[in-house]
């Protein structure tokens, strides 16, 4: 892409604005997470779950039926398919905003598209399974591709980087690729620096720091999800159901440092952090950095 040329997100018939950071909304049907404790692994409560953070503000919402929280084992397709498709179902029907499918799998990804998802978030960056990019490509889906190593029952064994932001960068830049290399037009890619997957605490403020770089180098949309995650934790001593203001703060840097969407938990007061945030990055002064 020429140097100055807009960045574009295309995907599922539809060019998205994003003159406004878009706010995802996670939607949880696991009885393991790390953040919920399976409040939502009802299909008819996390429905209604996402039916509400659609009417907080969410632009897209994120379902997801297995955990990668650190340490989690994985889920097999069947008992996966069985978790999300009645939520993915219900809410493309009546949410009225994009839903996301949250997999490792194309299986999974491909009948979560039948029952009207709009978009794959792959935390493996086509890792895992490459075939993810076959259905993304054939159904016209948005893809997302999340920087981590390993699994996510070992990732945070022993994580170490000599430079964070370099390795990401590279390092997604090498998804990119793989998406491109089975088809996936790049307008319809977004990427993801993957806070908390591999990552340090260390890690995780560096990348937050350098999301104007990532930006700027990477050229595509760039999603941030920092929410309740342990480095907050880290940071503040609050425990994970206390990690809303830290969360905040997170989402208010990562948009002023030029971050395209936000994938948290309270949408509510997400959308009020970045707007904020937004609306402050806008109005910097004529030769400051706006990434």
């Amino acid at each position: 892409m020429a140097e100055g040329a807009p960045v574009r997100l295309r995907f599922a018939g539809r060019e998205f604005d994003l003159g406004r950071p878009l706010v995802m909304g996670v939607v949880n049907v696991t009885p393991d997470s790390f953040s919920d404790g399976g409040r939502f692994f009802d299909p008819e409560a996390a429905v209604a779950r996402g039916l509400a953070l659609a009417a907080q503000g969410a632009d897209l919402l994120d379902v997801g039926g297995e955990s990668t929280r650190p340490g989690s084992e994985p889920v097999a397709a069947d008992e996966e398919l069985r978790r999300v498709l009645p939520v993915v179902e219900a809410l493309a029907r009546r949410a009225g905003v994009p839903v996301s499918i949250d997999t490792t799998k194309a299986v999974v990804a491909e009948r979560a598209a039948a029952a009207g998802a709009r978009l794959v978030n792959d935390v493996s960056g086509l890792r895992f399974d490459p075939e993810l990019a076959d259905v993304a490509r054939a159904r016209d889906l948005g893809l997302i591709l999340m920087h981590s190593r390993g699994r996510p029952k070992d990732m945070q064994d022993a994580p170490h980087y000599d430079d964070v932001l370099g390795e990401v960068t590279r390092e997604l830049e090498q998804a990119l690729d793989r998406a491109a290399a089975r088809g996936v037009p790049r307008e319809a890619t977004i990427v993801d620096p993957g806070l908390g997957f591999a990552k340090r605490v260390q890690d995780n403020l560096a990348l937050l720091a350098g999301v104007p770089a990532l930006r700027a180098r990477l050229r595509r949309p760039l999603l941030v999800g920092p929410s309740r995650k342990s480095f907050l934790g880290a940071v503040t001593g609050a425990a994970v159901d206390d990690r809303l203001p830290g969360t905040l703060a997170a989402v208010a840097a990562a948009v002023l440092g030029g971050a395209d969407l936000v994938r948290v938990h309270d949408v509510r007061e997400a959308r009020q952090a970045a707007d904020v945030a937004s609306a402050i990055r806008a109005a910097a002064p004529a030769g400051v950095d706006r990434a």
